[in-house]
């Protein structure tokens, strides 16, 4: 019999220059089952950049998810500007290591995000787009309230497709 793992208190904090060791880590086959494979280091050190840069253009935040009390790093997840369906609106993604899924995490620093997006007062919705195929993250979005609006292919990354859920969280902005 399995037991399942205690839950793991977590902080959200700024994507800073020193996270792009954990951008790294987070790059492995089986983190990125559900989004296309893994990124050459070039690419990921691209993405780097933009995490670092975002929170400044004013389009959005990254953070890295820490493992509280001890500040370990154990996932990111943001937020950014997307245009969808004539809306300007902000999408959200997150990821966890595998050490540290099935503890509530991801939910956990997903609700954080809600409420730092929700703070900027800019848009009205925020969506997440999981994989149809992944079940922990659509359970994530219909556990913190979002609704599902329909199934929608994405072209992510360039060349590959996928089917992806359509989850819409909305956000006062007054």
């Amino acid at each position: 019999m399995s037991r399942k793992a205690e839950p793991i208190q977590v902080a959200i904090k700024p994507w800073e220059p020193s996270d792009l060791g954990l951008l790294h880590r987070l790059n492995e086959p089986e983190m990125l089952e559900h989004l296309g494979g893994p990124e050459t280091d070039e690419q990921v050190e691209v993405r780097h950049e933009r995490y670092v840069a975002i929170a400044g253009k004013g389009t959005g935040r990254m953070f890295s998810i820490v493992r509280l009390p001890e500040l370990e790093p154990v996932g990111s997840i943001g937020y950014w500007e997307r245009e969808w369906q004539g809306e300007t609106i902000y999408e959200t993604g997150w990821g966890v290591l595998p050490a540290f899924q099935g503890r509530g995490i991801a939910a956990a620093a997903t609700a954080l995000v809600v409420e730092a997006a929700t703070a900027e007062r800019k848009h009205r919705s925020l969506h997440a787009f999981p994989s149809v195929d992944n079940p922990a993250s659509n359970a994530i979005c219909r556990k913190l309230g979002f609704r599902l609006v329909s199934e929608c292919r994405f072209e992510y990354p360039p060349g590959t497709f996928m089917t992806c859920n359509d989850w819409r969280l909305d956000l006062p902005i007054r």
